[in-house]
């Protein structure tokens, strides 16, 4: 039997890492896939923040939703990491995240919800309206998050929208763009020093404008000899 996992928790200090890997489903023969029970069970083991890095396609929205929800209620800091796509129903659970933040290189995908129907005109009927209301529960997740409109979340399902680092963080699917801690610190010292020449820059002007003249003192002086 495949003891792949699509889990693997490591350590970094009080913080849990959890990386998810592969296809969502509500059931799993390998246990290869991303399920809801598997989820859980490894949920159970946290009691402090956790990070959630997530390289998903996508695969059962309702298996997905359970995720979300376990992710919502869990009682300390969920930070997402998307570190390579998170599409379809994986951008629903990295929506769950207190902080949502993309690799460079990342993707997220939104598109509207599909299924396969066998029938009548009667059960066709009954799944598209079946579809039609998993679309509105997955919109709420996208505008909880974002603040976007029902309706243009819906045109953006309806045109399968990809999203890159920036795009997903101007609309708000995403807070920032992963970076390297020197990056960080070599952006917060350009900024001190930045700040500390127009400090200084300031502080000359300053002087230069409080000054006492000094020329038309020897002009005075000139004129007593």
């Amino acid at each position: 039997m495949n003891k792949k996992h699509f889990w693997n928790w490591s350590q970094n200090g009080d913080e849990n890492i959890l990386h998810l890997n592969g296809t969502i489903a509500e059931e799993s023969w390998f246990e290869d896939d991303i399920t809801p029970a598997l989820f859980r069970a490894e949920l159970k083991k946290c009691s402090a923040p956790i990070t959630v890095y997530i390289n998903s396609p996508g695969g059962d929205c309702v298996a997905a939703a359970q995720i979300y929800t376990m992710l919502m209620d869990y009682p300390h800091d969920v930070t997402v990491k998307i570190d390579g796509i998170a599409a379809s129903a994986a951008s629903v659970i990295a929506m769950a995240g207190t902080k949502v933040l993309m690799s460079p290189v990342s993707m997220l995908m939104i598109h509207n919800p599909a299924t396969v129907a066998m029938g009548d005109h009667t059960d066709m009927e009954k799944a598209i309206v079946m579809l039609d209301s998993v679309k509105e529960s997955i919109i709420n997740a996208y505008t909880i998050k974002t603040g976007i409109s029902r309706k243009e979340l819906s045109a953006m399902m309806d045109s399968e929208t990809w999203m890159d680092a920036n795009k997903a963080v101007e609309l708000g699917f995403a807070d920032g763009i992963l970076e390297r801690e020197t990056q960080r610190m070599s952006a917060n010292t350009s900024s001190v020093l930045f700040s500390q020449r127009k400090a200084d820059a300031a502080l000359v002007n300053r002087m230069m404008r409080d000054a006492v003249p000094v020329q038309p003192f020897y002009d005075r002086l000139a004129k007593l000899k």
